[in-house]
């Protein structure tokens, strides 16, 4: 088969479309067929030399993938050849092939593309787990999310909205704005041209966010705890504005608030599997019933993998961008 692989960390240029051999599934996986797969920040880190897989993780980028399955693993019987699936991984989705544990495969939603059902993986799991499993987000709640046109953020949006919450965003332009004004985003926050702590204060008449789905981290650690309601929580899952921050412990106790941090990809299997398996009750309902669809801004072809990590890159874009295998 043919991968996506990184024989020296680099720019988009150190991708390289190369034949290498096909996977086995082991005990417990199933094998894919890869249709299509989605490009996410960690795939640029991991491209730079700064986000290895984890051990025993395929060494290809990729944490996300839509396609068939072509074999099964020992042991499963959930599952069978010919199924058409997406699924969350550690690694290897920009391969023409990939074995996956059986408890990170999900059915293609009933009424979705199957080259779309790549979109929704990684974000899925990801606004699930931090919003509604760790953070608890409820009705008539309102959420801040930085990064409204990603694609996290889209999947945020549409999802906080369908279990009745209200939503603010930060995005960097005007077009960004209003393409998540029309996934139901209620507030827009230019974050170039207005202070989102005094926004947010005036949109909830001085309260605060209850939830906060951040990913910049260390830059916005200060601002996103002003943000705050009482009893509010900050979900980080990002450190695009760095790692170290200063934070004002006092500020925390006087509003009772918690801060979260988590990441997906080096969870341990059971982890990943319940995270899939809350969306797969929750979550894909929601898709088939229309209220929530993957965002996607463009696909590309595979093998030019290194232009859509300049698209990525460059910011342009709104939801996800794919590569797809024909």
């Amino acid at each position: 088969m043919h991968a996506i692989t990184i024989p020296e960390p680099g720019g988009p240029e150190a991708l390289v479309w190369d034949e290498v051999p096909d996977p086995v599934p082991g005990e417990g996986e199933v094998l894919v067929e890869v249709v299509a797969s989605a490009v996410n920040r960690a795939d640029v880190l991991q491209r730079q030399g700064f986000y290895n897989p984890p051990p025993g993780a395929s060494p290809y980028p990729g944490l996300e993938c839509s396609g068939r399955v072509t074999a099964l693993g020992p042991g499963v019987s959930d599952w069978a050849v010919g199924d058409e699936v997406c699924a969350l991984l550690a690694g290897g989705g920009y391969a023409q092939k990939v074995a996956v544990p059986a408890g990170q495969l999900l059915p293609v939603p009933e009424g979705t593309d199957l080259k779309q059902a790549a979109a929704l993986p990684e974000v899925t799991c990801t606004v699930w787990s931090n919003v509604f499993m760790v953070a608890h987000l409820r009705p008539g709640e309102t959420l801040l999310v930085h990064g409204g046109s990603s694609g996290i953020g889209t999947m945020a949006i549409q999802l906080a909205k369908a279990v009745g919450a209200r939503v603010a965003v930060t995005a960097g332009t005007e077009e960004k704005l209003q393409r998540c004004a029309e996934l139901g985003a209620d507030v827009l926050i230019n974050y170039r041209e207005q202070d989102f702590v005094a926004e947010i204060r005036q949109a909830t008449d001085g309260a605060g966010a209850d939830v906060i789905l951040d990913n910049m981290g260390a830059k916005y650690l200060d601002r996103n705890v002003q943000s705050l309601a009482v009893n509010g929580r900050l979900a980080i899952i990002g450190m695009q504005g760095g790692v170290k921050g200063e934070l004002n412990i006092g500020a925390l106790l006087s509003k009772r608030a918690a801060i979260s941090a988590t990441s997906l990809r080096a969870r341990p299997l059971d982890e990943k599997a319940a995270i899939v398996a809350a969306v797969r009750e929750h979550v894909w309902p929601l898709l088939v019933a229309g209220h929530v669809r993957p965002v996607v801004d463009r696909e590309l072809p595979m093998s030019d993998a290194a232009a859509a990590h300049r698209v990525l890159e460059e910011s342009g874009h709104v939801g996800k961008v794919l590569l797809t295998t024909s």
